[in-house]
């Protein structure tokens, strides 16, 4: 009797320390946040619709024994309405010391500022300029600010909390017109840059590099990396290919520490 609960101790012991051991390993890997809008996460990110986000595809580009790829974007958000409704809190909360914080935002924020069905819009460009208006949704008056000075909160915030923040330019739209393959500038894409270089921090010109893939395609090509509701959003196979553009990218950044995590 006396030998059966001293092995039942000594296994409920075992237990305990394997369970330990294992929560400690968890805690100790980083985490790789992606945030953003429908193009990284498209609803609950599991395809519905045939839409799909490239942060549903990446993190089986990172060896995730190693680290811990989470995709907290939301589609319809803008830069200003990842913060301003509370999910930007929800995740800094979460960013601890030797995190990473990926980034991609521009989609959105062209919208208009007050309108009655999203109120999403910033000021275009980067500077310090900021506007009092009545938010029809939340019924209040909100201080609007411009794309840049959402994104230089995000990268605040990351760094505040010992994190590397990454900002992703905007995947180009569909560009087929006529059935002709038509690349045009982003402004999106270039605010996106300039905020990264004015804040020395990693920058993935995703725009670019997708639509240089783009551009040695067929109309007929790139149309099947789309779906056909919108011009915007990205299927399967479209998802797909804007993660390893992404990976594409942050290879290119040699002193980023994220690249030890790849495969």
């Amino acid at each position: 009797m006396k030998l059966t609960k001293y092995l039942n101790l000594l296994l409920l012991t075992a237990f305990f320390i394997f369970s330990s051991c294992v929560i400690l390993k968890q805690s100790s890997k980083p985490t790789l946040f992606l945030i953003g809008d429908s193009t990284v996460k498209n609803g609950k990110g599991k395809g519905d619709g045939s839409l799909w986000g490239w942060g549903s595809f990446i993190g089986n580009l990172f060896d995730e024994e190693k680290i811990t790829v989470e995709n907290d974007a939301l589609g319809g958000t803008s830069s200003r309405t990842f913060q301003t409704n509370g999910l930007w809190d929800a995740v800094l909360v979460k960013i601890k010391k030797g995190d990473f914080v990926m980034m991609q935002f521009g989609h959105n924020d062209s919208s208009p500022l007050d309108d009655t069905a999203r109120a999403r819009g910033t000021i275009k460009g980067i500077g310090m300029e900021s506007k009092d208006t009545y938010n029809p949704i939340k019924k209040k008056q909100e201080t609007v600010y411009t794309y840049g000075w959402y994104m230089r909160k995000f990268i605040n915030d990351v760094k505040a909390k010992g994190a590397t923040p990454i900002i992703c330019s905007p995947i180009p739209r569909n560009p087929v017109n006529n059935d002709k393959v038509v690349l045009a500038n982003d402004s999106y894409a270039s605010w996106a840059e300039e905020v990264a270089k004015a804040e020395k921090i990693d920058f993935i010109p995703l725009n670019q590099i997708i639509k240089d893939k783009y551009a040695a395609l067929s109309a007929a090509e790139v149309k099947t990396f789309f779906t056909e509701k919108d011009h915007t959003h990205t299927n399967e196979a479209g998802a797909k290919l804007n993660a390893a553009a992404v990976v594409e990218g942050l290879k290119k950044l040699k002193q980023n520490k994220l690249n030890n995590y790849l495969k």
